[in-house]
């Protein structure tokens, strides 16, 4: 049987999208491989916001008046709109944050708090962002908990078996990257969290690597709370996500109080509300949900599949082009990997390397990508990370080549 032809993934109408791709630095053109850190905001998503504020904005959830009831409708259906993008079970099951760090703390301090005592273990892996540990950190001084470690093994791939291994009776919690925003690897997730609730634990997935670069079903996954931020999903800044399973969200304590929160505050008692709302003390980023909705619109018609695939061959012919260079090792070589380009320089330090590629226009990232412990693991103190997402080309990977093949040689 014939396969149907794929639509040809148009790269310059998208980038035509993105006016910022437009710009020169030093003279040169721009060419942004630092999506990792916060990707880049096409049109739509700029024009959304802009309408919402020109012609919606109102406070949500308190006036009758016209704005009012348009802004909350809107902020309702930017909710929904994330829940079919998760394929949550419905829109109350997520709840919208201030980004990924503020969700995972949301956990820890709310679930976390609630449910884990003295001697009760969480697992982590090697590989997690800074926001993945330093919220269990600060549980484990307040409750007393164990914290275990997952490793990778020297090309970054996740060890499942040691994994299975720290799983016992006391294990509570796994919490984990999708995706290393550090070196790429795409942990099996699947595998984790069946093996986590075999073990009678819950498990929490950092998606925030991962949203912007494929398909993500929460109900499929199985997990019990799934995060990302909007900014990484060609969203803005400030808004963040919280999945979590209705039953889950049920028993869980307020973790800040305020407005919104509350169905009736007197000076003796508060009576909370429901979730999500019972998490969204204040004044939300109604702006904020309005981007991330249009962000997700944007994606999801280009299509995460098609997305993934032109991902996919940028980074083989990124690898393949610098793993040719003299004096260049590459950190991290799972072998499932996302659109991550981490490595260092034989004798330089990244910081030097990226302040010269920035001179030829080349956006890199430099340091330890707020993931020490992976920086450790391999023995390193930071990276060169080159970072792709959906409007970068094969000819921006050639740039990049050929720009560190001239920072090797100044070195040399």
């Amino acid at each position: 049987m014939a396969v149907p032809n794929r639509p040809v993934y148009d790269l310059n109408r998208i980038r035509r999208d993105f006016p910022i791709l437009d710009t020169r630095v030093h003279g040169r053109p721009l060419v942004y491989l630092d999506t990792a850190a916060s990707a880049q905001k096409p049109r739509a998503v700029v024009e959304a916001m802009a309408r919402f504020i020109e012609t919606d904005y109102a406070n949500v959830h308190r006036g009758v008046h016209a704005l009012g009831e348009r802004a909350t409708e809107a902020y309702e259906q930017a909710r929904g709109r994330v829940a079919r993008f998760l394929n949550a079970r419905s829109p109350g099951e997520i709840v919208f944050t201030a980004g990924a760090t503020a969700a995972i703390n949301l956990v820890a301090g709310s679930w976390g708090e609630a449910e884990l005592r003295a001697d009760d273990q969480i697992i982590l892996s090697v590989v997690e962002h800074h926001s993945n540990i330093v919220p269990w950190q600060l549980l484990r001084e307040r409750r007393g908990i164990e914290i275990l470690v997952a490793p990778v093994d020297d090309e970054g791939n996740f060890d499942i078996a040691a994994f299975g291994r720290l799983l016992g009776p006391s294990c509570k919690l796994v919490s984990v990257a999708h995706i290393s925003n550090a070196i790429g690897t795409v942990l099996p997730v699947g595998e984790i969290v069946r093996q986590a609730h075999a073990a009678g634990a819950k498990i929490l997935i950092d998606g925030c690597q991962a949203v912007p670069h494929q398909p993500v079903d929460v109900r499929a996954l199985d997990c019990d709370f799934y995060t990302f931020a909007g900014h990484k999903l060609y969203g803005p800044t400030g808004i963040g996500v919280l999945y979590a399973r209705s039953e889950i969200l049920a028993t869980m304590p307020p973790w800040q109080g305020g407005g919104e929160m509350i169905r009736s505050v007197t000076f003796e008692r508060t009576e909370f509300a429901d979730p999500p709302a019972r998490f969204e003390a204040g004044t939300p980023n109604i702006v904020g949900a309005i981007g991330l909705a249009a962000a997700i619109d944007y994606v999801e018609k280009i299509g995460l599949g098609a997305i993934g695939r032109h991902e996919q061959a940028l980074l083989a012919h990124g690898t393949a082009l610098l793993s040719r260079l003299n004096g260049l090792r590459m950190i991290g070589t799972a072998r499932q990997k996302s659109g991550i380009l981490s490595f260092v320089l034989d004798g330089i330090h990244p910081h030097d390397a990226a302040t010269l590629l920035d001179r030829k226009g080349l956006a890199l990232r430099a340091g330890h990508h707020c993931a020490q412990p992976a920086m450790d693991r391999f023995g390193v103190a930071g990276t060169l990370r080159a970072s792709l997402g959906l409007y970068n080309s094969k000819d921006e990977l050639d740039a990049l080549a050929e720009g560190v093949a001239e920072v090797l040689r100044r070195f040399a």
